[in-house]
């Protein structure tokens, strides 16, 4: 699947009309239109479920507080970081991040719709119960990332190392791991069930695929049947 996302902030269409963000700390359920949040260090605010509506975040640090519930529709993100920060249940649709960092982040019950992530790094991000939809994983790092009980609908991973990652009771309708160049399942492997792999990731999957199918796999000859003695 190929999305179509900008390569620089100066290509999107609402570039003109960003307003620098001119405001001391994010606000509960503002609605912020055009915004351009660059080179900020927002630390321990809550904006739970703000509204971000054709914004952009640049070089930015999220030092953990609370983005709950927030939507995010039509964002771009370039280098920002976010550490510890809650961002559960949040909303996202035709976004692009590029070269960001997530670690120890909360996005269970997130929604992703047409969502590009480029050269992003996530390190423990809990996506438990997430729905992502038409969603591409470009370049990127997914480490010890929890995926359990979350649905993948025509989502992509060109170029990107999938490491220890969890499935647990994940719904794959036509995600596409072909393009990953790690994938490392921690659990889960009976989830991919609807994925399409490559068949040398099939080869390396093969011994833990068996596992999760009650398989086992045993060099040599069998016994075959005893004859009864008189």
């Amino acid at each position: 699947m190929t999305l179509e996302a900008p390569q620089s902030l100066s290509e999107l269409p609402y570039a003109e009309a960003l307003e620098p963000f001119d405001a001391s700390s994010l606000a509960v359920e503002e609605r912020y239109d055009t915004v351009h949040f660059d080179g900020l260090t927002l630390g321990g605010q809550d904006a739970g479920g703000a509204v971000f509506l054709e914004c952009a975040v640049t070089d930015t640090a999220f030092e953990g507080g609370s983005l709950r519930r927030a939507r995010f529709n039509e964002m771009w993100l370039q280098g920002d970081r976010f550490v510890g920060t809650s961002m559960a249940e949040t909303n996202w649709m035709d976004a692009t991040a590029d070269a960001c960092v997530l670690a120890g982040v909360e996005a269970f019950g997130a929604v992703l719709r047409r969502v590009v992530f480029r050269r992003c790094k996530f390190d423990s991000v809990n996506l438990r119960a997430a729905r992502l939809h038409e969603v591409v994983f470009e370049d990127c790092v997914l480490r010890d990332v929890d995926l359990g009980g979350a649905r993948l609908k025509d989502v992509s991973f060109p170029g990107t190392a999938l490491e220890r990652l969890r499935l647990g009771r994940a719904e794959l309708d036509g995600a596409d791991l072909r393009g990953a160049t790690l994938l490392d399942l921690a659990d889960g492997h009976d989830s991919l069930r609807g994925a399409v792999i490559g068949s040398a990731q099939l080869l390396d999957l093969a011994p833990a695929l068996a596992a999760a199918l009650g398989i086992v796999v045993r060099d040599g000859e069998g016994g075959g049947p005893r004859r009864s003695r008189r």
